[in-house]
């Protein structure tokens, strides 16, 4: 969907129950990252950021970082609302699930069929509290199951009890079932992807550590990802590549319980981008560009220098 008038809201609405399926990206050349677009819709007052979020299959932080100047519940008629359907992929092996803690998005790269390019599918999720932080580890798929009962773990069962709001020993399937329809384990114990029946976190940092998705997503994952899938669980909220002659760099904000010493690092996202020109020294970068972007930290790639063909040295 490329555009939207305010006169469509009401249609948006109605269907915010079924969010579109994760967006499929061919995959880009070697040596560059780049996937998707930038996508700009106009907004009425009865839009809110989270229904457009949940519509466009993007997360609610995801979202609201992109749109810092509209109004998260209430947004002006005729609000220019951007859809941050453009990536980097992160700096990882483009095989099987990467989980990018920090953008709270999963990639997911399916083996290449023979013949055809190669593809990736990108999925917002929600991660773990800042107390319930989502490992970073490399792991793989080891089951899968639909309509999953829920047996709540002896912390949790704690936690909900102090706020008296007591948990069963066992929570079966069904619309109560904090798992959803699917759930995807993992060699980690107690760590899973799954659906949810509550959809408004998705793209937030507000589970005890495991991923949850849009009914849609994990139904698409559920079925698509085979067992013993490799699962890379990582934190990047600095990513730096190339489209097309172009220098791009992405900031995403830094995660809550992140080490201070950290936090807005100046000096992380310059060495991340000078190891992208190792091989193109002579490439004139807008430090000024990278430095705002840093500041901004709006998730959305930004160029950071002129459109050239690098000669590689």
């Amino acid at each position: 969907m490329n555009a939207m008038r305010p006169a469509l809201a009401i249609t948006l609405l109605a269907a915010l129950t079924s969010p579109v399926n994760a967006r499929v990206f061919t995959l880009p050349p070697a040596g560059e990252s780049v996937i998707g677009r930038e996508e700009r819709i106009i907004a009425g007052r009865e839009d809110t950021l989270i229904d457009i979020a949940r519509f466009n299959d993007i997360g609610y932080d995801e979202i609201l970082n992109a749109n810092p100047g509209v109004d998260a519940w209430m947004p002006q008629n005729g609000s220019t609302v951007i859809l941050p359907h453009m990536h980097l992929l992160p700096d990882a092996p483009r095989q099987g699930i990467v989980i990018n803690t920090a953008e709270m998005r999963m990639y997911y790269y399916p083996g290449k069929a023979s013949g055809r390019a190669g593809t990736v599918e990108s999925f917002p999720i929600s991660i773990g509290r800042s107390d319930w932080n989502t490992p970073l580890v490399n792991t793989k798929v080891t089951r899968k199951m639909a309509n999953p009962t829920w047996y709540p773990p002896a912390s949790i069962k704690k936690e909900h009890l102090a706020k008296g709001d007591p948990l069963p020993d066992v929570v079966p399937p069904g619309p109560d079932n904090p798992l959803g329809k699917y759930a995807i384990y993992m060699s980690i114990p107690g760590y899973l992807m799954h659906g949810t029946n509550n959809e408004n976190g998705i793209g937030m940092q507000v589970t005890h550590g495991c991923m949850r998705m849009y009914a849609p997503d994990i139904e698409r994952l559920y079925q698509t990802v085979p067992i013993g899938t490799s699962v890379s669980i990582i934190n990047q909220p600095y990513k730096a590549g190339w489209r097309e002659g172009v220098l791009y760099v992405e900031v995403h904000p830094w995660l809550e319980g992140t080490h201070p010493s950290l936090i807005n690092n100046k000096t992380l996202l310059t060495k991340l981008v000078e190891k992208q020109l190792k091989e193109f020294m002579d490439y004139p970068v807008d430090w000024e560009a990278v430095e705002q972007a840093r500041i901004e930290a709006t998730g959305i790639p930004v160029p950071v220098g002129p459109t050239v063909t690098p000669i590689a040295f």
